[in-house]
């Protein structure tokens, strides 16, 4: 299986840079898997196409503003992305950096109201240890200095609205670097109509690396060595997916960072792991589901590991057919974009 064969063509003015001007007016298109029917609705209508007895499982990961800008000492710029904290007990991060003279360990970052950042050591795929300086407590400076940190395809620097817009209104456990963008097309008073019409609503937590957008660099989808993702799952979760299956409701993945958690912690019969875990699966075509019934997701990119998840669900064909669909219509693609509710 190769990786060109998840290529399709996209016109430039396609791409949302910008979300939609109310999070649920955002465009559906409806796939059903069975029978071919390729369908369009409103977002906000959304709750009309569950039944009672079906469970909607979200990512409540939230997005921290990763990209920093400081100074060497001799005034250089340095741009640093937050990937991931490495321990509870130190402000020492993994990160990605960029400046326009090599950095090097011992190096001292000098950024906003007076933080600093020292290099501690190269790490693995061009990646550095960072450390803060305690100066004050860096989680509030950190959401006061820092910036969100948009997908580069969006080719602009983030603004005020995306504080608030490139981040689920469910969002409550800081740790990504990219938004699961499934999640942003709800708002608080959708989440209580589907509540009110008995369809449930339960969270697992995946922080979203950005390796997650990353282009594949091989020629064979079997030869890429695919990202981990730290995720959690809570008991109240895995009893509600238990539930869910035992009644014949249908277990719903709100995005493919929720459908890829479940689905590394599947433990047979549709029921899943509670814990902690590194999400090591890569789903492409031939992979047969273990947990997830339905699948609510955005466009993604061509040739990426995430439109591969989405073709293992459903055919690589009918969604690349239904890719071309939305192209012809004008849907409004990737993280700001329109979504897409896989049945």
């Amino acid at each position: 299986m190769f990786v060109k064969d998840f290529d399709y063509h996209l016109p430039p003015e396609l791409i949302a840079r910008y979300p939609a001007s109310e999070r649920d007016a955002s465009r559906l298109m409806l796939l059903n898997r069975y029978s071919g029917a390729v369908d369009e609705d409103i977002f906000r209508n959304i709750s009309t196409r569950f039944k009672p007895g079906d469970l909607l499982v979200m990512n409540d990961t939230r997005v921290i503003p990763a990209r920093l800008f400081g100074n060497k000492d001799t005034g250089g710029k340095v741009e640093i992305f937050l990937l991931r904290r490495e321990d509870c007990d130190s402000e020492r991060w993994s990160c990605l950096m960029r400046s326009s003279k090599r950095v090097h360990e011992g190096m001292v970052i000098h950024l906003p109201a007076g933080m600093t950042a020292i290099i501690c050591a190269k790490l693995e795929a061009g990646s550095w240890r960072i450390e803060f300086a305690r100066t004050e407590n860096f989680s509030v400076w950190l959401e006061r200095e820092g910036h969100i940190p948009l997908p580069p395809y969006l080719q602009r620097d983030d603004e005020i609205q995306d504080r608030e817009r490139y981040q689920t209104v469910f969002a409550q456990k800081d740790g990504a670097v990219a938004a699961p963008t499934a999640g942003l097309h709800f708002t608080r008073g959708l989440l209580a109509e589907l509540e009110e019409k008995g369809i449930q609503i339960t969270c697992l937590t995946l922080h979203t690396g950005l390796s997650t957008f990353q282009p594949m660099r091989v020629e064979r989808v079997e030869d890429h060595q695919i990202h981990t993702e730290h995720y959690s799952i809570p008991a109240v979760t895995a009893d509600a997916i238990r539930s869910t299956k035992a009644r014949g409701g249908r277990v719903v993945a709100v995005g493919t960072t929720t459908a890829r958690a479940l689905e590394h912690a599947a433990i047979g019969d549709g029921n899943v792991r509670v814990g902690d875990d590194e999400a090591n699966i890569f789903i492409y075509p031939g992979y047969t589901f273990a947990v997830i019934d339905a699948l609510l997701t955005n466009f993604h990119l061509p040739e990426s590991t995430l439109l591969m998840l989405v073709s293992a669900f459903a055919g690589r064909d009918f969604i690349l057919e239904a890719y071309r669909e939305a192209v012809s219509r004008g849907f409004r693609f990737y993280s700001y974009g329109d979504a897409m509710l896989i049945q």
